[in-house]
């Protein structure tokens, strides 16, 4: 084997969560790959990927000490207010708040985030382009397209073999190619979880008019209806819908698919034209049993994919890395192994806790705004018109829900490790 194919860590999967480990571990000095079946170029094209992320402000802070922040900021628009409301049609935030109304404002916790926003809304092919951008600045090796076709983990190595024969030795490989991830497989990690029986159906519209900076949530009885900005005066919509509803709108004509959504918006917008195509996403739950297996890591989807309700998918997959990338930057510079059981379940420690809490609260919450039960809409309104008057309360789910709450890694923090 030459020395060229000799690496710390092999990453499978070079999408958002395995290229921003790859940048973090490198940075603090560990020598990587990253091996994707798809070429490194097509995840660029606007067709690849039609969805949009909501990065947390913990996590905008991680990609700007990796030197990415800089080249997507002009792409990422403010989320400076998050409306959410509980009825039957949207456009309820726009009037008077109601007891099925709540307000998250940027403004109440600005001392705390010295004036960040709640969020960025980023469409996800320019996350994906900052990050080739960085990838290639930094000097990692991208082995794509060719997929990896076995892992055989060793004393004190894993070989990973890759679908174009080659074959390559590393420390640790790091799982970062999504729920069908080939190395959780490898490694015999089960996984749990269940379907939805609905799916997420994603456009980007252009507005009549200006939206402000504001995320709207709507829970209808089918499902989540989320209209969130973007630049350029256009938004992101996602919205679910039963399985079967939402094949039929992912080939539905133009003229269907506009006026299937001006029923959804009601008359809270003017004017919106659908922009680029529309995709169709199935949403399912699954959790990884075990986040570590001798010389494995999983990050990102791989490890837990979640319900999109709460827009926390990928960022949880970014804290992941930046835990990971932490961990084994330490045991290097410590001189310890880094693939061993003691290090990797630094790891699994830090990360299984906050990774379940929030996959089951996420389920949770889909199930009791997924539901038209007159009793159950009845106890959710009361629950949101408790925390939108309980202040501190208010206060404590926006921290959360940007991420600067816990035991942070240093990345999230802004620190470079």
């Amino acid at each position: 084997m030459n020395a060229s194919d000799r690496y710390d860590i092999v990453i499978a999967g070079a999408g958002m969560a395995g290229a921003t480990f790859a940048l973090a571990a490198a940075q603090g000095g560990l020598r990587v790959v990253l091996v994707d079946p798809q070429p490194f170029s097509a995840q660029l094209a606007p067709t690849f990927d039609g969805r949009s992320t909501a990065i947390a402000f913990s996590t905008f802070r991680m990609l700007d000490a990796l030197g990415v922040g800089e080249g997507l900021r002009p792409h990422a628009c403010r989320m400076d207010r998050i409306l959410v409301t509980d009825g039957r049609r949207p456009g309820a935030a726009s009037r008077a708040a109601s007891s099925a109304f709540l307000r998250f404002d940027a403004d109440e916790i600005g001392d705390r985030t010295n004036g960040e926003p709640l969020g960025y809304l980023v469409e996800n092919r320019r996350i994906r382009a900052a990050l080739a951008e960085a990838i290639t600045a930094a000097g990692i090796e991208v082995r794509a397209p060719t997929a990896v076709a076995a892992v055989d983990t060793g004393p004190g190595v894993s070989r990973v073999t890759l679908a174009d024969g080659a074959v390559l030795e590393a420390a640790v490989v790091v799982g970062a190619e999504g729920r069908g991830s080939l190395v959780r497989k490898a490694a015999g990690i089960d996984t749990l979880g269940w379907g939805y029986g609905q799916s997420g159906v994603v456009a980007t519209v252009g507005l009549g008019r200006d939206h402000g900076n504001v995320a709207h949530e709507y829970f209808l009885p089918a499902g989540p209806f989320a209209i969130l900005p973007l630049t350029e005066q256009r938004a992101s919509l996602v919205w679910t819908e039963t399985t079967r509803r939402a094949e039929a709108l992912k080939t539905a004509s133009e003229a269907a698919f506009h006026a299937h959504l001006m029923r959804r918006f009601g008359e809270f917008l003017d004017d919106v034209t659908v922009v680029g195509p529309r995709f169709v996403y199935p949403l399912s739950l699954q959790l990884a049993e075990q986040l570590t297996a001798p010389r494995t890591a999983l990050i990102g989807d791989a490890a837990h994919a979640v319900h999109p309700v709460a827009g926390q998918g990928l960022n949880m997959g970014l804290k992941d890395a930046a835990a990971l990338a932490e961990v084994l930057i330490e045991a290097m510079r410590l001189g310890e192994d880094i693939g061993s059981e003691i290090v990797l379940d630094r790891y699994a420690r830090w990360r299984r806790f906050d990774n379940t809490m929030l996959a089951a609260g996420f389920d949770g919450f889909v199930r009791l705004f997924s539901n038209d039960a007159p009793p159950v809409r009845l106890a959710r309104d009361l629950g949101i018109a408790a925390v939108n008057r309980v202040g501190p309360l208010r206060r404590a789910f926006m921290q959360v829900a940007g991420g600067g709450q816990g035991d942070l890694p240093r990345l999230l923090k802004g620190e470079a490790v």
